[in-house]
């Protein structure tokens, strides 16, 4: 995903996340854990986010920016950290690199170019068991063991103090 030229197009769309490793009890191996769209929808301004930018965020960004990543690093057991002026929290360089490294080796991501991806979001959402995605899928039976982890983390984070 992060070879140039890239195969993710600089376009509108849908994409979606599975490893080929599961992650913990109940999330299987190799099939479709999570989806996003890009751009989201924006009343107030035109978003400049596309596939390409999103899923290359998801695998080279932080835990701060990428909901995935906070959840694919809170189900590894990394530790989150409050950084800069204490109120980001990431996985800290080491950590963000430990995990870049993990879905390098494990994750593999596909993507539907679409107009409006937006319009989509809710259905998949909806339709699909998708256990990493956690806004409008509190029906998803892993919906609450993910809160609760993410939760945890970050109250663990909010004991130690800030790292650069």
């Amino acid at each position: 995903m992060l070879t140039r030229p890239s195969p993710v197009p600089a376009a509108a769309g849908v994409y979606g996340w599975h490893f080929d490793r599961a992650l913990s009890e109940g999330l299987v191996a190799g099939r479709l854990l999570y989806v996003g769209i890009a751009p989201r929808h924006m009343s107030t301004r035109p978003s400049t986010q596309n596939l390409r930018k999103r899923v290359r965020y998801h695998f080279r960004g932080n835990a701060a920016g990428s909901t995935l990543r906070l959840s694919l690093g809170c189900l590894l057991g990394l530790e989150l950290r409050r950084v800069g002026s204490g109120g980001r929290m990431t996985f800290g360089r080491a950590g963000e690199a430990v995990l870049t490294e993990w879905m390098a080796e494990h994750a593999r991501v596909c993507w539907l170019e679409r107009e409006e991806p937006w319009t989509m979001e809710s259905d998949l959402i909806a339709r699909l068991d998708l256990p990493l995605n956690l806004d409008q899928n509190r029906h998803n039976g892993f919906h609450a063991t993910l809160t609760k982890l993410r939760a945890d983390a970050r109250e663990r984070a909010r004991e130690l103090p800030i790292t650069a």
